[in-house]
């Protein structure tokens, strides 16, 4: 299910393109986490953190398939880089069965996944770099308080200075329409 390299074209609703990636942190004791970061490109809306201390494929693709029950539908699109999380078996099979094709970067190319690298330099700059995570468990409940914070109260210049969560009424409005 991967794409083939050509231009990349933007969002033009919202669900139509994800873009995911990894960061990585560590507990006040040194142990080590890494977060999955799952944003969609057209409403800048953070559709998950998904925090612990070693993320597989198949937790990928757990994640995937709490975001399908909640949104109702797949994307078109996931964006994606060459690790190994998302090269896997268990996240091809489960875009083949969702109809979801895999649009990997270019090795060596943050740029192609322009929405989520930025994404992650606001979370690190913002949450990361800004607290002592106790435990797993309160890395999670940080990062989820980030995550409504960031859809809920922050204007984003894309969207006209709406929040993500601003953006979801108005289109309902104007589905076929993107807020300059």
């Amino acid at each position: 299910m991967a794409a083939r390299r050509v231009e990349r074209p933007l969002a033009q609703r919202p669900n139509e393109i994800w873009a995911m990636d990894f960061v990585s942190d560590a507990l006040f004791n040194g142990k080590r986490f890494r977060a999955l970061t799952v944003v969609d490109a057209y409403t800048r809306e953070c559709l998950a953190i998904h925090a612990d201390q070693g993320i597989k494929g198949e937790q990928v693709v757990d994640v995937m398939d709490r975001l399908l029950f909640e949104r109702g539908s797949a994307p078109a699109k996931i964006r994606v880089d060459n690790g190994p999380e998302f090269i896997s078996r268990a996240l091809d099979h489960w875009a083949y069965i969702n109809r979801v094709t895999l649009d990997f970067s270019r090795p060596g190319k943050p740029t192609d996944n322009a929405f989520v690298e930025s994404f992650n330099g606001r979370l690190r700059d913002e949450c990361l770099n800004t607290h002592w995570f106790l435990s797993l468990d309160d890395a999670r409940a940080k990062l989820e308080a980030w995550r409504r914070d960031f859809n809920e109260t922050r204007p984003h210049t894309s969207l006209g200075f709406m929040t993500p969560a601003d953006e979801a009424p108005a289109l309902s409005f104007w589905p076929d329409t993107k807020l300059e």
